[in-house]
Order: C-alpha cells, then sequence, then structure tokens
C-alpha cells in the first residue's frame, strides 16, 4: 500500500474514534464510527487476496448494520425526548436497539461470530488494530450509557463471552482465532462488572490492551501464525520467545502475573455485591481460556519442532528489529500484581 495512502487511512481511523469517544451528540458519535469502519476496510483488504476480501466484507456488514441500529435507536430516542443528547437515552425500544448495536460492535456473544472469521482473514499488523483500537469508539458508548441499559441483559452478554470465548478456543490452532476468543472472553470480563463499577470494567480494558499489544508484536517480529510456528520461536529470539510466554500466561489471568490483578479485583467486588454464584461461575469459565493459553505455553517451550538439517535455526531470515524494546515492552504484563493492594477498595 502508498505510504501516503495508508497514512490518511491511519489519521481517519485515529479521527474517527476520538470524535465518537468526545461526542455527547449522537449523530456526531455515528458519524465517528462510520468514518472508523471506512478507514479499516481498506486496510483489512490490502492483502489481495479472496480471504482478505471475504474478512473486509463481513466486517463491512457486521459494523455498517450495528452502526444503523445505533442511528435508529438514536432517532427514536430523540422522537420521545425531543433531544440527540447521548447521555438522555431513555426510551426502552432504543435502550434494546443501543443493547444490541454495541454488543455487534464489540463482538459481545451471542453476537460474536463476525470475529474469529474477520481476523483470520486480515494480516498480524491489522488483527492488532481491531482487537485493541477498534474496541474503544464502542466500548465509550457503553461507558456512556451503561445505567439505561439492562443490568441483567449486559451481565448475561457478559458471561456467555466469557464462556464462549473460553470453549471457542479450545480447539483451535490459528493463533489469530485463538487471540479472537481471547478478546470475547476479556470483554465478556468488562461487560460483566461494568454495572457494578466502571473502574473496574475501565482496568479490565486497559490490562487487556497492555498485554494484548505487545503479545501482537511479539508474534509479527517472530512471524508466528499458527501453535507449530511457535515451536520454532526460540531459534528467532529465545529471550522474546521467554517473555512471550509469560505474556501468554498472564493473558490466561494465572497468578502471579498481571493478568490475574482485573480477575482477582473482579471477583472481589462481585463477591462483595453478594453475586457469589456468578463469580463461582466467571472463575470456572476462565479456566477454559487458561487451559488453551496452557497448550499455547506447551508449543512455545517444552516442544521442539523436527530439524531434518543438521541447522538448528529457522529458514527464515533473522529480524533486523533489535527485540531489547519489546522486551521492556512485555515487562508490565507480567509485574504489575503488586498493585493490586493500591486499586482494592
Amino acid at each position: 500500500m502508498n505510504p501516503m495512502i495508508a497514512s490518511i487511512l491511519i489519521m481517519n481511523l485515529i479521527l474517527g474514534s476520538i470524535i465518537t469517544m468526545s461526542s455527547y451528540h449522537w449523530l456526531l458519535a455515528w458519524m465517528g464510527l462510520e468514518l472508523n469502519t471506512l478507514a479499516i476496510l481498506p486496510i483489512i483488504s490490502k492483502l489481495h487476496h479472496p480471504r482478505a476480501t471475504e474478512a473486509a466484507t463481513k466486517y463491512f456488514l457486521t459494523q455498517a448494520t450495528a452502526s444503523a441500529l445505533i442511528l435508529f435507536s438514536s432517532m427514536i430516542n430523540a422522537q420521545t425526548t425531543g433531544q440527540w443528547n447521548i447521555l438522555q437515552l431513555e426510551n426502552p425500544f432504543a435502550q434494546i436497539c443501543l443493547t444490541m448495536a454495541l454488543s455487534m460492535k464489540l463482538g459481545l456473544a451471542p453476537a460474536h461470530f463476525w470475529l474469529p472469521e474477520v481476523l483470520q482473514g486480515t494480516s498480524l499488523k491489522t488483527t492488532l488494530i481491531i482487537i485493541t483500537w477498534q474496541k474503544l469508539a464502542p466500548i465509550t458508548l457503553l461507558f456512556l450509557t451503561w445505567n439505561y441499559l439492562s443490568t441483567i441483559t449486559i451481565t448475561t452478554m457478559g458471561l456467555m463471552s466469557v464462556a464462549v470465548g473460553g470453549l471457542g478456543g479450545l480447539n483451535q490452532t490459528q493463533l489469530r482465532k485463538v487471540l479472537a476468543f481471547s478478546s470475547i472472553a476479556h470483554l465478556g470480563w468488562v461487560a460483566t462488572i461494568m454495572p457494578k463499577s466502571n473502574d473496574l470494567a475501565l482496568l479490565n480494558l486497559s490490562v487487556y490492551i497492555i498485554m494484548t499489544t505487545p503479545l501482537m508484536l511479539s508474534l509479527i517480529l517472530l512471524h508466528t501464525k499458527t501453535a507449530l510456528d511457535l515451536s520454532m520461536a526460540w531459534t528467532t529470539s529465545p529471550i522474546l520467545t521467554s517473555l512471550t510466554m509469560m505474556t501468554l500466561l498472564s493473558l490466561g489471568g494465572l497468578p502471579p502475573l498481571t493478568g490475574f490483578l482485573p480477575k482477582l479485583l473482579t471477583l472481589n467486588e462481585l463477591i462483595l455485591h453478594n453475586m457469589t454464584p456468578l463469580a463461582i461461575t466467571l472463575a470456572m469459565t476462565s479456566l477454559l481460556s487458561l487451559f488453551f493459553y496452557l497448550r499455547l505455553f506447551y508449543s512455545l517451550t517444552i516442544t521442539m519442532a523436527p530439524n531434518p538439517t543438521k541447522t538448528k535455526t529457522k529458514w527464515r531470515m533473522q529480524p533486523t528489529t533489535h527485540t531489547l524494546l519489546m522486551s521492556m515492552a512485555l515487562v508490565p504484563t507480567l509485574t504489575a500484581l503488586p498493585l493490586a493492594p493500591l486499586i482494592m477498595p
């Protein structure tokens, strides 16, 4: 892709998200979402491959439907209340439409089917954009309107997302699909705790992005797309491979790594609100996600791919990028658990 065109698309991608996150008018928020969607479509389909075209088509249809639902719900609400303020969503039917639209935008169950297929048809860099930056604008609208939406609906969708994210990733060997189901599961934690504590929901989202970003950058640097590729990653950079291994466990929520921090605080908050059965269910379903992370951990560290030749290096070219900066970026995903006493109420 032409660097000038790529820079324009990236600028529009950032601008669309900022417009949505900073607006209190439904039309401005809808305009930002549309600008964001139109900017990401050429980035998804830049590979000139049928799978990339299919992924761009699926992403466009899903996001366009969700944006239309958001515009429809805002129009219904404006017809009832006479104003377009996002903070005044009082029509019950508009609340239902907005819940459906935001769940489709974020990939929450049961509107999650598009996310694994779209990620499988894109590159690793585009996958990183979709599962991190593209979540910010819809989650902002959810933060602004959560007190008008049904608590039971959001909690149920969050619990379903955690279960679906764990079950869906069990039989996957493609890392992009594994990360897609991981995104579904982590956003399920965000949606579950949001009606009880916005601060913990924001913490869940922030820790997820902080852990996912260096992990994806490591996979890009190591040229790994499947679980089989992980078994030969140690020949590229042993230090980076070790840190990537620990980041996988942190993403699964294994103590004493950083990924356990938001889960611990979330379960504590649910128990304080006398929702112990929900906390137990969340903890049990998160073990499914931890299981497939352990499988990737096994492939990354314990399994060694067969070497038919006498050389022990990969057939690919060695990366020219220095891995020290990447190693420093992975450290916060492993060592933030001691901050828990400062965050706990």
